[in-house]
């Protein structure tokens, strides 16, 4: 009898769940077909382009997070709870910590799972680049844990600023897409709890979003970036280009001139770096971002057993000059490549390259606009959108996520529900 095979993917992120919920499905309760298991510190996912509407608490993260266990439940796969702290390569085992609860309490033991395919797909977060302070005094935004912190400080902190009718001051570091669609987001906060009774929060709130560089989006063309430069600062934001931020610390950020920006909250949102334990981790090749360094069947370089998906992958496709971005349309492709190649892999069959297509890129300011570029694939390649049409889009991309998981009609469904949500509740988080 031939021993069953195992697929072990460690991160629950936009690539892993889908790579678990669709392989998932295809061999459920197929006898002999390949186990799957899915591994993740956290309990829930949300869709990481959604994290900064958590973070400004104009979502609700209870209807818009989706739990492992119902989720491996529903697709047929196994969910186990842990942190990735080691990797065996020889023995074909990956090493997950002891697992304790906020009083210090073991509630799982370290353990060691075995596999025959190991899929890495860990994602991302912000690069402080060794800044001074900001791991001290700075939030972060980069997992469903860490926005539902800040969302937790911003209302306490608004609370306090109504009640001792004092100022609160927000700073953002990085003017790429989070830093951008947060600070939008948290103008659509305040005039919403306005509406609720927070009279004059407006006026005693104020927000800053600072940029290394010369403009803000550097990824998408200059006419978006100027157009949402003009659109923030007309929400009232303050934005700071050409702005290097030396150090933080309790009363703010001192900047690379010496001056200082007060700020009663900071927030990093700059840089792209996968987590630091996979520096290195069992002898994989990785680069300064501690990304691991993959081939174009996203086979990590030096461990055929071993895959890398998503932003903590880094493939540099033939021809290119740079690796691929660290964007949810990447994780997405490449969850999609490896759930048609994986099966044929594991037969012992050859498969094609992974091939990257750039559908563009979309941008956010929450009710108040949105733009678009279309990239460099399709009819119109190269062009811009903006307003609605880029809304919409941009809400797509959710519910295309939404149905992936879910399936075409329950994914519909909770997109009703969120429509009937929207008209019978508060449109921020009151509780």
């Amino acid at each position: 009898m031939e021993k069953q095979q195992r697929i072990v993917i460690v991160g629950g992120g936009v690539a892993g769940l889908e790579i678990a919920t669709s392989l998932g499905r295809h061999w459920r309760r197929r006898q002999g077909a390949p186990s799957i298991t899915l591994i993740d510190s956290d309990s829930a996912h949300v869709w990481k382009p959604m994290l900064h509407t958590i973070a400004a608490g104009t979502r609700d993260i209870s209807q818009q997070q989706t739990t492992y266990i119902a989720q491996a439940h529903s697709a047929g796969f196994a969910y186990q709870p842990g942190e990735l702290c080691g990797l065996d390569r020889e023995a074909r085992e990956v090493e997950l910590a002891e697992l304790r609860a906020p009083d210090g309490r073991l509630l799982v033991p370290a353990r060691r799972l075995g596999y025959d395919a190991l899929v890495l797909a860990v994602g991302s977060e912000a690069n402080d680049f060794g800044t001074p302070g900001v791991t001290e005094h700075c939030y972060k935004i980069d997992s469903r844990r860490l926005a539902d912190a800040f969302n937790r400080e911003v209302r306490l902190r608004m609370l306090q600023c109504l009640a001792q009718e004092s100022t609160l001051s927000i700073a953002i570091v990085g003017g790429g897409a989070t830093g951008v669609e947060l600070a939008a987001e948290l103008v659509q906060l305040v005039e919403a709890a306005e509406a609720y009774g927070a009279q004059g929060l407006a006026a005693r709130l104020s927000i800053t979003l600072v940029e290394a560089g010369p403009r803000l989006l550097a990824a998408f063309p200059e006419d978006i970036s100027v157009a949402t430069r003009t659109r923030l600062q007309a929400l009232g934001i303050k934005v700071m280009t050409d702005t290097r931020v030396n150090g933080a610390d309790a009363e703010g950020f001192v900047l690379g001139d010496d001056s200082r920006l007060d700020a009663t909250l900071k927030v990093w949102a700059a840089g792209i770096k996968a987590p630091d334990f996979l520096a290195g981790i069992a002898g994989l090749e990785t680069n300064r971002s501690n990304q691991l360094v993959v081939l174009p069947t996203l086979q990590t370089t030096r461990d055929a057993h071993v895959y890398a998906v998503g932003d903590c992958s880094s493939l540099t496709l033939a021809g290119a000059e740079r690796p691929l971005p660290a964007t949810a349309q990447v994780a997405h492709q490449q969850a999609r490549y490896l759930i048609r190649q994986l099966p044929r892999i594991l037969r012992g069959e050859s498969v094609a390259d992974f091939a990257y297509h750039d559908f563009g890129a979309l941008v956010s300011l929450g009710d108040y606009d949105a733009y678009g570029s279309l990239g460099k694939f399709g009819l119109f390649k190269g062009a811009t959108i903006r307003g609605r049409l880029a809304q919409f889009s941009h809400v797509m991309l959710y519910r295309s996520h939404q149905a992936r998981l879910y399936g075409f009609w329950r994914g519909g469904l909770l997109w009703l529900v969120d429509r009937l949500n929207s008209r019978l509740r508060a449109p921020i988080r009151l509780d």
